[in-house]
């Protein structure tokens, strides 16, 4: 899938190339957490432990060249697979080896919460969201019950090019669908798509994600002077995919994607909020729940999980683990959200994770 140069280049970054097609790349909240320093959105949102999560990708092929993306190489572009598909087992060993050796220079490091790097080589839960469009590895579905199999929450994001993978896909701990723009226009400048028919492709996943059981989030990526219109135009692509979630984010001035657009470009935290309450607006069914200013992003969620009053976002990982291959609802692993979780700007202490 890759060429000699585009391998090279990916070292380079730190990546880690696991067999052809897939990769490990630590990020920047898991060593946070290792540091002390608090861990990601995720951990406040959903309690996902950043020192144990690995983020990862097992198809660098992407049907998008999205002018938001920080990634910096030319991956295949392509809309199918067209290479020979590695074994799942061969893939989640690889990279949780890969991820293992990253992490062990904090082994020796006076930086580092030895308690919490300890914890850090048990991987709990794995993000299939580093680059490219992992849906699009045809042993995706068995790459997600080997998970299940060994106690790994996995949390899938798509760009919703291929709603027939979608439909087809077996349950997730969340299930991403990202959106960028509230209009055909929009998302064909944002996200410069190969596919012809890409808003009618939107469309279909977005209907089979309202179909789905388990969580699903719906991302909204702003950037500003693009893209923060139309708040109408956005509530209704939201409310065609019915997610538990909606996680609105700024766009960041990072990576490649500074040769596309400009630092003015990546909205304050008060600004994306400010467009969240417009867009809530637009959403009776779903409350503004949490904000976690570090990565300038505000979370709505569905009312059903405010139950007698209190919110339960977070999720049950021991209750997932238990009945994940049997297609669970979402409120069958919900778990009580901590107090703090929903006040707290950034709630970095450590302790309250613990």
């Amino acid at each position: 899938m890759l060429t000699g140069e585009q391998r090279r280049e990916l070292e380079k970054q730190q990546y880690r190339l696991v067999g052809s097609h897939s990769a490990v790349k630590i990020c920047g909240w898991t060593k946070s957490m290792i540091q002390g320093k608090g861990g990601c959105y995720k951990l406040k949102f959903y309690g996902i432990m950043s020192n144990q999560c690995m983020q990862m990708t097992c198809s660098f092929s992407c049907p998008n060249r999205c002018i938001i993306c920080w990634r910096g190489y030319k991956a295949p572009v392509a809309e199918k697979w067209e290479w020979e598909a590695d074994e799942p087992d061969s893939i989640i060993d690889g990279c949780m080896k890969a991820h293992h050796q990253l992490l062990v220079g904090f082994a020796g490091s006076e930086s580092a919460d030895m308690d919490a790097y300890e914890k850090s080589k048990q991987v709990k839960h794995m993000a299939i969201s580093l680059t490219g469009e992992s849906i699009m590895y045809p042993k995706i579905n068995e790459m997600i019950a080997e998970c299940g199999k060994q106690g790994i929450s996995t949390f899938l994001v798509s760009k919703g090019q291929y709603p027939e993978e979608i439909r087809k896909l077996r349950p997730v701990s969340q299930l991403y669908l990202s959106l960028d723009g509230p209009t055909r226009e929009l998302v064909e400048e944002i996200d410069k798509p190969v596919f012809k028919d890409h808003w009618e492709r939107l469309e279909k996943s977005l209907d089979e994600l309202a179909k789905k059981n388990q969580r699903t989030c719906i991302r909204v990526t702003l950037i500003k002077g693009v893209n923060m219109v139309k708040p109408e135009g956005w509530a209704k692509l939201i409310l065609k995919g019915d997610p538990d979630f909606i996680e609105v984010k700024a766009y960041m001035f990072l990576g490649a994607s500074r040769k596309r657009l400009k630092e003015e470009n990546m909205p304050l935290h008060p600004e994306v909020k400010k467009f969240t309450k417009r867009l809530a607006s637009h959403l009776p069914g779903w409350e503004i729940v949490s904000e976690h200013v570090p990565s300038r992003v505000v979370l709505l969620a569905k009312k059903k999980f405010k139950i007698n009053e209190e919110w339960h976002i977070w999720i049950d990982f021991d209750k997932w683990n238990e009945i994940n291959a049997s297609g669970p609802d979402a409120m069958d692993y919900i778990k009580k959200t901590p107090d703090k979780a929903l006040t707290d700007e950034s709630c970095e202490e450590m302790g309250l994770w613990e």
